[in-house]
């Protein structure tokens, strides 16, 4: 019994070995085609795909998250006699926590869900394969691409985000009687440019993350429509996981 246990956790433990090896493969892989000029019409495609399509569903999550947060501190702010700070400290979660996090979360639940679905499908297929018998490199013109696309994109979400979230904070604020003036201020005094930059280089290492765990679960999927369909949920789980601890580590550089 305690052979079977210990065999169990052996196999878990290269198991994970194993995955945490082919995924740095992976990234030296990227890392070395990125050294090619990539085609900017794939970029492009995958920028509209993968960005321009996730704004509306970025735009409702940070509108309603700004309109939640300020509903929750105005009130104690009020009662303190600092309702002029309620602007800045609602732009500066939203810019250094909320927006990157959120805007990664949804971003890993739908850009890297179709990211995997996509590659994987490929995969199972056998259009990867036939991409080497026709000397294309798949790293190249697969995940390169993605890769950009999504560091590119994130970014530019999160700063729409930042500003949306601001905005739905000010309409809870409004009702509160915090005017707009008194609201803008309150940001203008508060929030530094460091706050929204760091935020933004969040964004970047969280579009990296969702692009190259996507490519990976999507590279590495079992035959058949099981297969598709495990790989997805996995680059799905492993993304947003991945993200929250890389957050936290970028919080403890950015802002110690």
């Amino acid at each position: 019994m305690i052979i079977k246990f210990l065999e169990s956790i052996g196999a878990y433990v290269i198991n994970c070995l194993e995955t945490l090896g082919q995924f740095t493969i992976l990234v030296r892989d990227t890392i070395v085609q990125l050294r090619h000029m990539p085609r900017f019409r794939h970029v492009f495609q995958q920028m509209s795909h993968l960005g321009v399509d996730t704004l509306p569903i970025i735009a409702l999550t940070m509108l309603f998250t700004g309109m939640v947060l300020t509903l929750q501190t105005a009130t104690e702010f009020i009662r303190l006699g600092a309702q002029s700070t309620v602007g800045g400290i609602v732009t500066i979660a939203v810019g250094r926590e909320l927006g990157p996090v959120l805007a990664g979360v949804v971003t890993a639940g739908r850009v890297g869900a179709a990211i995997t679905a996509e590659i994987s499908t490929m995969k199972v297929t056998e259009q990867i394969d036939a991409l080497k018998v026709m000397a294309t490199n798949p790293i190249g013109y697969l995940v390169v691409p993605r890769l950009i696309a999504c560091m590119c994109m994130l970014p530019l979400l999160v700063v729409f985000g930042d500003v949306i979230g601001s905005l739905g904070g000010w309409m809870i604020a409004n009702y509160y009687d915090i005017d707009i003036y008194m609201y803008i201020n309150s940001i203008d005094t508060f929030v530094e440019v460091h706050d929204v930059v760091g935020g933004l280089i969040k964004a970047i290492v969280f579009g990296a993350i969702v692009a190259i765990v996507g490519c990976y679960y999507g590279l590495n999927a079992q035959n058949g429509a099981e297969g598709v369909g495990k790989a997805t949920t996995r680059s799905v789980v492993v993304s947003i996981i991945v993200i929250f601890f890389s957050n936290c580590l970028l919080s403890m550089v950015l802002y110690r």
